[in-house]
């Protein structure tokens, strides 16, 4: 059953160093997520403070951009192991589903929010919270299942509360005498721009600790659909096209040419003036293996007709090697229909050997991602991808990774 969150007085400096001094969540944390690589890894980047303003735990977005969990001591103390592990996940599942900085109502904050989102949330931890803690089928949300998204709660708490009238919201007696264990108050602080930066942070972050957990090969607790859905969260949501013209802008090297047209600003009438033309040599490699589906090629395809106003572009198909007899270069302005030439397997060597041999400014490869990493580049590289193969590519880089989304 769960049961209404009281408001406990602040703690004096004494009382809150004496809880401390009792529990100090730092020097647990490590333990507690000891089967959770996830989690520790997330951990590891999130500050954690204590503090006697609130009577369970939260977390908020600092003043200077940076995502903060509070806890009181006092109250940690007193769960057992595996209640301070699912404490711990459940604040950080509020931070990993953007509950903290977006995906608010149209009416903003409430209490029917605060809950729906601890619904979606502690459904994942049945048996790891304290019974304080709201729960799908359990108490005044027994006619509630589990797994819904907190916009489903959020709903469903909403109808509740309209066909008793509007009479109280959850946590002032019945329909919903349930309340939300932690605190959210701190959601709405750090406004702003340091919302926006703290969200960047923590978009870094989850994106880290998923690669630490891809890598070793375990997730611990977190189901495959949360997976599937943190993975979904940190593919790169910005506008490709832009991102693609960005690149071949920042690509653009310097061709200086001598004219008597223009004046020398150093040594005037004495020497020639310079005219300085940027151009940008791009090569494009198009993975032509039979993973590759055709909307993806002809989605690239549509735009580079569009870039190649602002470039040239040398075409370079591949497959599992480079195809030399179809390699050409896309003049500035020309028009061209997408073709494939390859259909076998996936080496990105070729290609990038092609690249760093003919001195190219950038080098962009629409690919599937599905081969093993290829040598380095000299100029830079930038991959284009579909959502679902940035989200699980074979191979991990530290070049940027873009996913088209039609």
């Amino acid at each position: 059953m769960t049961t209404p969150k009281t408001t406990a007085p602040e703690m004096t400096p004494e009382e809150l160093a004496a809880a401390v001094a009792a529990f100090d969540l730092n020097r647990h944390t490590a333990r507690l997520l000891v089967d959770e690589p996830f989690f520790a890894a997330l951990s590891r980047r999130i500050n954690k403070k204590a503090s006697g303003a609130l009577p369970t735990a939260g977390v908020r977005v600092t003043d200077d951009g940076h995502f903060e969990m509070l806890y009181n001591p006092a109250f940690f103390a007193k769960l057992t192991d595996t209640e301070r592990a699912g404490v711990l996940k459940h604040e950080f599942y509020h931070l990993v589903f953007d509950h903290v900085t977006g995906r608010l109502p149209d009416g903003g904050m409430s209490k029917l929010w605060n809950i729906a989102t601890d619904l979606a949330i502690n459904s994942h931890l049945v048996g790891e919270l304290p019974d304080m803690c709201c729960m799908p089928g359990v108490g005044p949300f027994a006619d509630m299942e589990k797994g819904k998204s907190a916009e489903s709660y959020f709903a469903a708490l909403k109808k509740k509360l309209e066909d008793h009238d509007g009479d109280g919201e959850p946590g002032e007696g019945e329909p919903g005498e349930g309340d939300s264990f932690d605190d959210h108050s701190g959601w709405s602080e750090g406004a702003g721009a340091a919302q926006d930066i703290a969200k960047e942070r923590l978009k870094e972050s989850v994106k880290k600790a998923a690669e630490e957990a891809q890598k070793a090969n375990s997730w611990g607790s977190v189901s495959g659909q949360c997976r599937r859905d943190i993975l979904d969260r940190i593919v790169s949501k910005v506008d490709w096209r832009k991102v693609l013209r960005y690149f071949i802008k920042t690509s653009q090297r310097a061709n200086k040419t001598r004219t008597v047209k223009r004046l020398n600003k150093r040594y005037p009438y004495i020497h020639s003036g310079t005219k300085v033309r940027r151009q940008a040599k791009i090569a494009i490699s198009i993975d032509q293996s039979g993973s590759v589906d055709d909307s993806m090629l002809a989605a690239f395809f549509s735009e580079l007709n569009k870039l190649a106003e602002l470039a040239e572009f040398t075409v370079i198909p591949f497959d599992s090697e480079v195809a030399e007899d179809y390699i050409h270069v896309w003049k500035r302005s020309e028009k061209r229909k997408w073709v494939r030439v390859r259909y076998g397997g996936t080496d990105f060597n070729p290609p990038t050997k092609y690249v760093n041999e003919h001195r190219f400014d950038g080098h962009i490869v629409l690919t599937d991602m599905c081969a093993p990493k290829p040598i380095a580049s000299r100029c830079q590289r930038m991959w284009m991808t579909t959502k679902a193969y940035a989200a699980h590519p074979y191979f991990q880089t530290n070049e940027r990774v873009i996913a088209i989304d039609g």
